[in-house]
């Protein structure tokens, strides 16, 4: 039996074993989980309240840290939006469809292809986050389209979890912020060692990459233990919901027409941009959320028949653009209290100060994935909590790239239920956090357990 995702809930049916388990979580998501933009202006008053009580701060000094923090993410949200306008246009020119159509008729069982999802896009979040939340949406959605024409049973819901959950592993890989910071000539991490902590000391230890295999592993099997069975109902992708591309307006009646239905300004324009991002890495430039766009927007010109396809594009993908713009102020001024109260300072105090050498990386940790509940941005949080984290690991005696990769690790971890980094894929896949929140609060519970178990081990 299949339903439409517009018209039913999720639901995990019958299954045993973990399918059977995940059947009470879901029934509570349902019920209980608001919408992402409701769940952000919860979470304002909840730490509005959380500065008053333990912060000691006055109402007028909440209320002006959280006026003053609003703008303080809008160069990060004109990025974020730009990688989801970009990846979106990027994924529906005709080369990137027709290789996504190939890619997903790799799977050829439903429990491979909610693997397949998962496993593509953490190699991705490995390579860097943005291009890991793009491809997860993208070939989400794809392999759902490409099993219903083949006959195979797919849950859709399951499929997106299965492509957001890729991105618990973002922070072990090439665009880890807090190493890649740590890394940086005259950063503050830098200043406070007295010396860069070059990223052979972090995400290229043998510890960090066997971290990320072992995590990558656990949760392919947990996708696979929860997957709906045979007898299971599954929430399937509905038939008309497949992105089909855009139609591409291109009459020539004009001069200036032919040169909008011409290849060569967008060719030449996209041969521009290449050459700056060889210069660029040629210099020894790193990938950074800047140089990913750019990459897009590179890919996008190169591809493109005329500036009327590329137009088209645009207009196609702008409609997913809008729910985030009005998200991530609300998250900025969350951040705004969370820093202007010294909450921040506070939990993470008072995690850390319960711990001895041994235990210190999942004490850090911890509080690093309290902190990002509240604080999402990963370069945001570690430039507030890593300068704490560093302070405490010196004075117990513990190795400083320990307590950078307990805060990466701790951050990438409780993304899995904060919606903040899910809205890019969920609007891609036209879903609801809650409709994805059951499958990846376990993966939380599976990737928590490798990622505390990897830091005492390396702590003993």
């Amino acid at each position: 039996m299949s339903e439409a995702p517009e018209d039913v809930a999720q639901r995990s049916g019958r299954g045993g074993g973990l399918a059977a388990v995940m059947r009470p979580i879901n029934h509570v998501v349902e019920r209980l989980i608001p919408s992402a933009l409701v769940f952000a202006i919860v979470l304002t008053f909840v730490v509005a309240a959380l500065g008053l009580l333990l912060g000691g701060a006055t109402p007028v000094a909440v209320v002006t840290a959280w006026g003053e923090g609003l703008a303080g993410l809008l160069s990060f949200m004109t990025q974020m939006a730009l990688i989801l306008l970009l990846g979106h246009m990027l994924a529906n020119t005709r080369p990137v469809r027709a290789l996504l159509t190939r890619v997903a008729r790799v799977p050829r069982t439903a429990a491979q292809a909610y693997v397949f999802v998962f496993a593509v896009a953490a190699l991705a979040s490995l390579i860097t986050w943005g291009l890991g939340l793009v491809v997860g949406g993208l070939l989400a959605r794809e392999v759902a389209a490409q099993g219903r024409e083949r006959g195979l049973r797919l849950h859709f819901p399951l499929l997106v979890a299965a492509g957001f959950a890729g991105f618990v592993v973002w922070h072990m890989g090439y665009s880890a912020s807090g190493p890649l910071t740590a890394a940086t000539p005259d950063s503050f991490v830098s200043e406070h060692l007295g010396e860069p902590l070059p990223i052979t000391e972090t995400i290229f230890t043998g510890w960090n990459i066997a971290a990320a295999a072992v995590t990558i592993v656990a949760v392919a099997v947990t996708i696979y233990l929860v997957a709906p069975r045979a007898q299971d109902t599954v929430v399937e992708l509905a038939v008309d919901a497949r992105d089909r591309g855009v139609e591409v307006e291109d009459d020539v009646v004009t001069p200036a027409d032919r040169i909008d239905a011409s290849r060569v300004p967008t060719l030449l324009l996209g041969l521009l941009l290449v050459t700056y991002l060889v210069v660029h890495f040629a210099g020894g430039g790193s990938i950074t959320l800047d140089i990913v766009n750019w990459s897009f927007l590179a890919l996008i010109l190169l591809l493109v028949r005329s500036p009327f396809e590329l137009i088209a594009l645009t207009k196609g993908a702008a409609a997913n653009v809008g729910e985030i713009l009005i998200q991530f102020p609300l998250y900025a001024g969350i951040l705004g209290i969370m820093s202007g109260t010294g909450l921040i300072e506070l939990f993470s105090d008072a995690l850390v100060a319960t711990s001895t050498p041994q235990t210190f990386g999942i004490m850090a940790f911890l509080s690093a994935g309290v902190v990002n509940f509240f604080v999402p941005s990963g370069g945001g949080q570690f430039a507030i909590q890593a300068p704490i984290m560093l302070g405490a690991a010196d004075t117990l005696g513990v190795d400083p790239s320990i307590a950078v990769m307990a805060v990466a690790y701790g951050d990438q971890w409780t993304n899995m239920i904060q919606p903040f980094w899910a809205l890019p894929l969920l609007a891609i896949a036209g879903l609801k956090m809650r409709d994805i929140l059951g499958y990846t609060t376990v993966v939380l519970i599976v990737s928590g357990l490798v990622f505390a178990g990897t830091l005492l081990i390396v702590s003993l």
